[in-house]
């Protein structure tokens, strides 16, 4: 059939599912500074037996001469300890380690570290920074923080809602914060691009792990990989980095996600991108999110952690649950024992159209989602015992996409409705992560009452 359309007509087609929103997202903010300021603050954190270690780095713009003194602050104003000059080393007695949410009874603790800097000209600067201590650590089988295993029982994100779109909306952010602590999950990915500074604050102060993905999404064509392209996803990574690498909340980068990291040319283009971002910061792991072969993917010798998307008789096998549990220990097990290094299921799910009911379940349908995660769920069960580290859901919350056929107003792979109203997914998945926080950590069951917004849920 031929089509006709207007001269000069053209659509802009992006390769990423989810709407390019058009406009300002985020504040923006206008600010003045002295002739001589405070330009940047750098920290890393370590443990040593009950001694927490926290080593900084500071940028002084405008002059070469200047006092820097530096005070650490504990929760209830005490100086806990002092430095001073533009680099040094700060020990804490009997620290209070920032912990995830559900992982320590008192988590997410921050300390405040303050910086004032003057001059002989009697020009002053002062600035104070958020500081968790905690370490981060990856073995062949487990990811450690503050040398305990940590899993990753979380969700996939967007910044996406009604009315607003990707604009930054406080109230709609404590809703989601809320809904993930009555979830029971620890842990995000700022699928696929950098979240507001404010949400990294949050997650600072909730306890919430992030792993910070930069925009590297539609990464699908061989002149994707070129030098052209690898120059600017290096300097993206430059930026992603300098932006939050004083998070405690931040455990890990994400330096792509989704590439067809087949081509050939994938494999030198991510050995430089990870060796380039482990130079920026080496004290966190890095990762790219993978949906090609385990044998295929050139870039995964070069992470520190598989993650793993995969749609089991979603977009393939359509409506055929029976075959999940076969495909995906086959997945988990092909993985492992070519590469030896610890697995995220970074994705995997089922669109459901709220309010949807087929018995027996048929795609779209509530139980038709509820069943596929269960049947992924088995299977995560018996590997988080072995080299499994994480399973988090796609999707938090429904998002709008473009429109085509595949999409119903939008992904509705959402756990919960655009309107953060939740599917039956939501109570399964609850129950499931009360469940391990419980095993790992013994802090009971899932709440008997617990507010999901304003409205009680009762068990």
């Amino acid at each position: 059939m031929q089509l006709w359309y207007p001269k000069g007509y053209f659509v802009q087609d992006i390769s990423f599912d989810f709407f390019n929103y058009a406009g300002l997202h985020r504040s923006v903010v206008l600010y003045t500074t002295p002739t001589t300021y405070i330009d940047d603050i750098t920290v890393t954190t370590d443990v040593d037996r009950d001694v927490g270690l926290v080593n900084y780095w500071i940028s002084v713009q405008g002059s070469d001469h200047f006092q820097l003194e530096v005070r650490l602050l504990d929760e209830d104003g005490k100086i806990v300890a002092r430095g001073t000059g533009n680099e040094g080393q700060l020990k804490v007695p009997r620290a209070h380690l920032w912990w995830p949410y559900l992982m320590h009874e008192h988590p997410a603790y921050l300390y405040s570290l303050e910086v004032t800097m003057t001059t002989p000209e009697s020009v002053s600067d002062f600035y104070t920074l958020p500081v968790g201590i905690r370490t981060v650590a990856v073995t062949k089988s487990k990811f450690l923080i503050n040398g305990k295993p940590f899993y990753f029982q979380g969700v996939n994100k967007h910044e996406d809602s009604d009315i607003r779109g990707r604009g930054f909306d406080w109230p709609l952010l404590i809703k989601d914060f809320n809904l993930l602590r009555w979830l029971g999950a620890n842990s995000f990915r700022t699928s696929h691009y950098p979240y507001s500074e404010e949400v990294l604050q949050l997650c600072d102060r909730y306890g919430i792990v992030v792993i910070d993905e930069c925009p590297g999404v539609g990464i699908v064509l061989p002149q994707s990989f070129g030098n052209v392209s690898l120059r600017h996803h290096l300097e993206v990574m430059d930026e992603l980095v300098r932006r939050d690498k004083n998070h405690p909340a931040v455990v890990m980068w994400s330096v792509a996600n989704e590439p067809v990291s087949s081509l050939k040319p994938a494999g030198y283009y991510f050995k430089t991108l990870i060796a380039h971002t482990k130079a920026l910061d080496p004290t966190r792991p890095v990762t790219f999110v993978s949906n090609t072969r385990y044998d295929a993917d050139l870039g995964a010798p070069y992470v520190d952690v598989i993650c793993v998307n995969s749609y089991l008789s979603w977009y393939h096998d359509y409506g055929h649950l029976e075959v999940i549990q076969l495909q995906l220990t086959s997945q988990f097990e092909n993985w492992y024992k070519m590469y030896q290094k610890p697995i995220i299921q970074s994705e995997y799910g089922a669109d459901a159209v709220s309010g949807l009911h087929e018995d027996p379940p048929r795609m779209f349908s509530e139980e038709y989602q509820t069943a596929l995660l269960e049947n992924y769920h088995l299977i995560l069960d018996e590997k988080r015992k072995e080299y499994v580290i994480g399973e988090l859901i796609w999707n938090f919350a429904d998002f709008m996409t473009n429109q085509s056929p595949l999409r119903v107003t939008g992904n509705k792979k959402g756990i919960f409705t655009r309107q953060r109203n939740p599917k039956m997914a939501a109570f399964i998945l609850r129950e499931r992560y009360w469940r391990i926080a419980n095993e790992t950590r013994g802090y009971g069951s899932v709440p008997r009452t617990q507010c999901m917004g304003s409205r009680p849920f009762t068990f």
